[in-house]
């Protein structure tokens, strides 16, 4: 039992996609002045599994420059509603505590990959 333990509660690698919550939005991605990336994810989305992947991919190469962050929409109500996000998979990024983007749909690595260049610089 302390093997699957310590397997499961180990924290996520740098740069993958950090889990966050209504209560914890403000704090984590308005506030830090480094840019951010949220998704909008739900469970039951087949994209948002590839999208996920997708992230967790490349997201160690942008460790310190851009934070990447996961919400839950069906736990997440009130920021989900905030930012009006109707569809799955919805990746927002942040620059400044503001909205500067949004990506609705999967969207391939290279041009996903383009769009987080931007947002480090």
């Amino acid at each position: 039992m302390g093997f699957l333990k310590s397997l499961f509660s180990r924290p996520p690698k740098p740069g993958k996609p950090r889990p966050i919550t209504d209560e914890s939005f403000e704090q984590e991605v308005l506030a830090p002045g480094v840019p951010a990336v949220v998704s909008f994810w739900s469970p039951r989305c087949p994209h948002c599994q590839v999208m996920s992947g997708l992230l967790d991919e490349i997201g160690p190469d942008y460790v310190g420059r851009v934070n990447i962050f996961k919400l839950n929409v069906l736990q997440n109500p009130i920021t989900t509603a905030q930012y009006e996000v109707l569809g799955t998979p919805t990746l927002i990024l942040f620059r400044k505590g503001r909205a500067v983007d949004r990506i609705v749909g999967l969207m391939p690595l290279n041009p996903l990959r383009q769009k987080l260049e931007g947002l480090a610089r």
